[in-house]
């Protein structure tokens, strides 16, 4: 072997490009990440309804078929996205048990959760919204039993309660042609529109209580999770409180 061979084989073979250049291509991947966030949790994408809902105003929203169940809202409590863990009581399955004693706050770190959770904008529906994908199912509101207006109250309290109060699994009440089930159940559904009372507009931030769809409007305290013991602003308190989502756009195949 010659001198020039043997002092070829001896040189040190330097490894660091190699490891700076492995570091930059780390360094770029975990920037891109980072950007572009966690990867959307599709398995925890809602079931639709069938069909999406037209709006009076030509619109389309996509409505979630059942609501939100005990399971489906543990899952934001165990990812910490959710402060209250629910139980289901002896008998009733998680899966098919709609999530109850939920306060409007309750219900709005839900929506802040799957919706960052699967990179999809979910809502609450308004209540003009929930009026009118209800109004197929819901029976029509009968005659008041009083014309003087001052006994408004007795007519209304003599013709509300018509609904089943006892909570049922989902699907146990009637169906759209959409596929959007149990609008005419037993629980009550919050939505984003602020009540502030014969007073007027309330600051969006700061509103004191929301409407909630159901057998006749009402208007709970946005942090009342037990509407019996807590009452509402307007009409006989719901049986339950719970949430449906909303969007407004399909969600990815």
């Amino acid at each position: 072997m010659t001198t020039a061979a043997i002092r070829f084989r001896s040189r040190p073979v330097s490894l660091r490009p190699v490891v700076a250049g492995l570091v930059a291509a780390l360094v770029i991947v975990g920037a891109a990440q980072m950007l572009r966030g966690p990867a959307p949790q599709m398995e925890n994408l809602p079931e639709m309804a069938a069909k999406p809902f037209v709006l009076s105003d030509g619109r389309a929203i996509h409505v979630q078929r059942h609501e939100v169940s005990v399971a489906e809202w543990n899952i934001c409590h165990e990812a910490g996205g959710c402060t209250l863990a629910l139980r289901t009581r002896p008998g009733q399955d998680a899966a098919t048990t709609p999530a109850t004693g939920l306060s409007h706050a309750d219900a709005t770190e839900y929506v802040s959760w799957i919706s960052a959770v699967t990179g999809h904008d979910f809502r609450l529906p308004t209540d003009a919204e929930w009026t009118e994908m209800a109004s197929p199912v819901l029976p029509e509101a009968p005659d008041p039993l009083f014309t003087d207006p001052s006994l408004t109250w007795a007519s209304s309290y003599l013709t509300e309660g018509i609904a089943p109060r006892a909570l049922k699994p989902q699907g146990s009440f009637s169906t759209s042609s959409e596929g959007i089930a149990d609008l005419d159940g037993s629980v009550w559904e919050w939505t984003s529109t602020c009540y502030a009372g014969e007073g007027g507009a309330a600051d969006p931030s700061r509103c004191p209580a929301y409407f909630v769809g159901g057998e006749h409007v009402a208007a709970m305290s946005y942090l009342e999770r037990d509407p019996a013991r807590g009452g509402c602003a307007v009409g006989t308190p719901p049986a339950h409180l719970g949430l449906r989502l909303v969007t407004d756009d399909p969600l990815p195949r």
